[in-house]
This record gives C-alpha cells, sequence and structure tokens, in this order.
C-alpha cells in the first residue's frame, strides 16, 4: 500500500509537497526494494538426491514372522 499524506498544520506550497512526495516516496520504494528475502540456494546435488526414509517401526511385526 502506498503512503498516504496528510498536512494537519500550516499550507504547503505545490512545490513543498512535490519534495516530500519525491523523498518520501523514494525512500519507501527503496525500503521495499530491501525487504525482498534472499531465494535459498539449492544445488543439483540437492535437488536429485532421495530424501531419508522414516525409521523402522518395532512395534509393527512383519507379516509371518512374528516371532
Amino acid at each position: 500500500m502506498p503512503p498516504v499524506f496528510e498536512i494537519t498544520r500550516g499550507t504547503a506550497t505545490d512545490e513543498e509537497l512535490a519534495a516530500l512526495i519525491a523523498v518520501v516516496g523514494d525512500a519507501y520504494a527503496q525500503e521495499a526494494a530491501d525487504a525482498v528475502a534472499d531465494e535459498p540456494v539449492v544445488s543439483a546435488w540437492t535437488r536429485t538426491q532421495r530424501s531419508m526414509r522414516a525409521p523402522l517401526r518395532r512395534d509393527i511385526r512383519w507379516g509371518r514372522f512374528s516371532g
């Protein structure tokens, strides 16, 4: 959302308002550009490797080999 300006006291000239909008608008744009998070770097190795399997559950018996 772009910044909203409201003059609460005094009278500003058109030149003063233009200067205010230029300075604050530039600062807002710079802050918005700097606020972008960096993308995580994912290597080709990480993309192609298989994920680790879940550990074996010892409480479930193996079919007819329940011992």
